[in-house]
């Protein structure tokens, strides 16, 4: 095909609508294979659910699109999930004790956040100001949140929270719209503000785009980047507050794989790991598309042993697409 050609495709309106919302696309193809498989899938009560079970995942995704987009990647979330649940619940059921419930809530809540943002800013300080490589930082953060874990919980569930908190995590507005959903669009909203319409936003494009061009820019890119990291523990700490609340417990096992999650629906929502480039719109979409996958799954009664296969097979496509469309552009 001639030079010519190829910018006469590129310049055809259907060509460019199909290749900037090729996700969306697929997400509506999805449903609506899914809708025809079974009657069961296009329910209002079936997609408030597919919701619910992309909630917490979702909120990790959140922080994880801020990481990627600079270039980076943090392994340590669904630790940093498991770590301040335990640590939430266990302080909560204490101080019941010797303060009002309500209070006990909002203190353990405050300490989940606190306990997230404060190792994200640890991570971000060791990553931006000794320049140590993310993978390495945010794997050991996994292994140490998580054996943190497992040492305050001795491996047993830590259960018996008041029904007030619990209550949080099952609550439904209007009797269909769950407490977590909201949450966790008006988590995506904010985000999504953040990234298109502040100084932040902009500096995180251009931290990830070029660092030392950044630099040059005057953009504070240690700053930034330590920001970064503790704006994904912040979203992990609000992940673990979620969960918490909607199984009413806390496990050593909680978070466990949601950082593949996470990354998975960062890629498939159309971010570069390179940095640079992703959006929250675009990791939302990717978040349903998972979401949609498990609940299919779970409703043709595939055999829940297959899921890692196909969550695979569906990031590896997505990479390829977004590899096809960068060899285009350039060509």
């Amino acid at each position: 095909m001639s030079a010519n050609e190829r910018v006469g495709i590129k310049a055809n309106p259907i060509y460019r609508f199909f290749s900037k919302n090729v996700i969306l696309i697929a997400l509506i193809v999805l449903c609506a294979l899914l809708s025809f498989a079974t009657d069961r899938f296009l329910t209002v009560n079936n997609i408030t659910n597919v919701m619910l079970q992309s909630a917490t995942t979702g909120l990790v995704a959140v922080g994880m699109t801020f990481v990627i987009i600079t270039g980076g990647i943090d392994l340590s979330v669904g630790s940093i999930v498991a770590l301040a649940s335990a640590l939430g619940a266990g302080i909560m059921k204490d101080a019941m004790k010797s303060m009002p419930t309500g209070w006990a809530i909002v203190v353990s809540i405050l300490i989940m956040l606190a306990i997230g943002t404060a190792i994200g800013l640890l991570q971000g300080l060791l990553i931006s100001m000794l320049r140590m490589p993310a993978f390495i930082v945010t794997l050991a953060g996994m292994s140490i949140a998580r054996s943190l874990t497992m040492v305050y919980t001795g491996g047993k569930t830590i259960s018996g929270l008041p029904e007030e908190f619990a209550s949080f995590g099952s609550n439904r507005i209007g009797g269909w719209l769950p407490v977590p959903v909201i949450i966790l669009i008006a988590i995506f909203l904010i985000s999504f503000y953040v990234l298109q319409y502040t100084a932040l936003g902009r500096s995180l494009y251009a931290l990830g785009g070029n660092r030392e061009a950044a630099k040059l820019s005057g953009i504070n890119t240690t700053q930034v980047e330590t920001i970064t990291y503790a704006i994904s523990g912040l979203a992990s700490g609000i992940a673990a507050v979620v969960l918490t609340a909607r199984l009413a417990t806390a496990t050593s096992t909680a978070g466990e794989g949601y950082e593949l999650e996470a990354i998975g629906a960062v890629v498939i929502g159309g971010a570069s790991l390179a940095g640079g480039r992703g959006t929250m719109l675009g990791t939302f979409i990717g978040v349903l598309i998972l979401g949609v996958i498990n609940n299919g799954q779970n409703l043709l009664n595939i055999n829940p042993f297959f899921k890692g296969c196909i969550h695979g097979a569906v990031i590896l496509i997505a990479v390829l697409i977004d590899t096809l469309r960068k060899r285009n552009e350039v060509s």
